[in-house]
């Protein structure tokens, strides 16, 4: 018989044994880890729980949930909130099946009308529907150097990179009040000129802090400003480049590519032999820049489980009710943007 009950995280042994289960688990990502959900709901003042399946004494499965809350957004049950993975990761179907049963009894006690699962397989039910048409992932080994990097990437990405590799960039990687500051600014800009407002400073603070020596900031310079910046985390043998972004000026002086590609090289050394790109949406400009970088996307499938009545969350910016917003939000001051970002972002999960 399966039994769900909620994870006690303070208890070592028994955080350990997630940990162990998650790492161990061919579907694990660093979003089904307990520190990605404590860090991420600490870093925007969300709530955060995992439930466990265990059967026979033994950890079957486990979901983490975020309690996501926004009142322009409305609120969710998310796994993981912030992440672009996480979902049910259990060992057995049964196992998998308490899983999102439990996670729906957290949702209606928490007055969710939305479960969105980022990962996991099709849940069978009522009220759950299955989507893997709209994002595609990006994931392929590190080469075993500098030129055989090089000469993974098609001819015409390659010269680009190839000047970036010509500038004069200095290249910072660290994780002290300057990186976090510096990745903060560009990262801000770059969503600004996107539409999106920023995630709070906290956010990366926390996961840089809670990572510890599996997360920092690359940051590329020029002429002593940063134009170009990447927080990833390392986990498993894969780097995750995941909040990243540049100034006006890092298009035309290629930054972003020479910030990717030292990203390469530092994870190499670090000991990794894979870079996840992360998800795009199909058909847009982001996934064909992966594509360009040699990388080849993958449908990513994630389950959603809506309420009798309820109207499905979307909180994505090619939503058409958001095209005036965006086109305000790009008109914004920088500062201002940075200032007010953060009060909305914290509540899109």
């Amino acid at each position: 018989m399966t039994i769900v009950r909620r994870a006690d995280l303070a208890d070592r042994a028994e955080r350990a044994a997630v940990e162990a289960f998650v790492a161990t688990h061919p579907g694990g990502t660093p979003f089904h880890l307990p520190v990605w959900g404590e860090a991420t709901a600490v870093g925007c003042g969300q709530d955060f729980r995992m439930l466990l399946a265990e059967a026979g004494g033994e950890l079957r499965g486990v979901v983490p949930l975020t309690h996501v809350r926004s009142p322009l957004f409305g609120a969710a049950l998310v796994s993981t909130g912030f992440g672009v993975g996480g979902g049910v990761l259990a060992n057995d179907p049964a196992a998998g099946r308490a899983l999102a049963a439990a996670a729906i009894d957290v949702a209606r006690e928490l007055k969710c009308p939305t479960i969105e699962m980022r990962g996991g397989v099709p849940v069978e039910g009522a009220g759950w529907t299955w989507d893997d048409k709209r994002y595609v992932g990006f994931v392929r080994p590190l080469a075993g150097d500098d030129d055989a990097e090089l000469l993974a990437i098609p001819r015409k990405q390659r010269a680009d990179v190839r000047k970036a590799l010509a500038e004069p960039f200095e290249i910072s990687i660290g994780r002290d009040r300057r990186a976090m500051a510096e990745h903060f600014r560009v990262y801000g800009t770059s969503v600004r000129n996107l539409g999106t407002p920023v995630f709070p400073k906290s956010l990366f603070r926390e996961v840089v802090r809670q990572f510890g020596e599996d997360a920092d900031v690359l940051t590329v310079r020029h002429g002593g400003q940063a134009v170009a910046s990447v927080l990833s985390v390392y986990w498993r043998g894969t780097v995750y480049p995941y909040w990243g972004g540049g100034t006006a000026a890092a298009r035309g002086l290629r930054a972003n590519e020479r910030m990717y590609f030292e990203l390469m090289r530092h994870a190499r050394q670090r000991g990794c032999t894979a870079f996840d790109f992360g998800r795009s949406k199909v058909g847009t400009g982001p996934a064909a820049y992966k594509k360009n970088w040699g990388f080849v996307g993958e449908p990513l499938g994630y389950p959603t489980w809506t309420a009798d009545g309820a109207a499905p969350r979307d909180a994505s910016p090619l939503n058409p009710k958001y095209r005036l917003k965006i086109a305000a939000w790009q008109k914004l001051p920088v500062a201002v943007a940075n200032r007010i970002g953060p009060l909305i972002a914290k509540g899109l999960g």
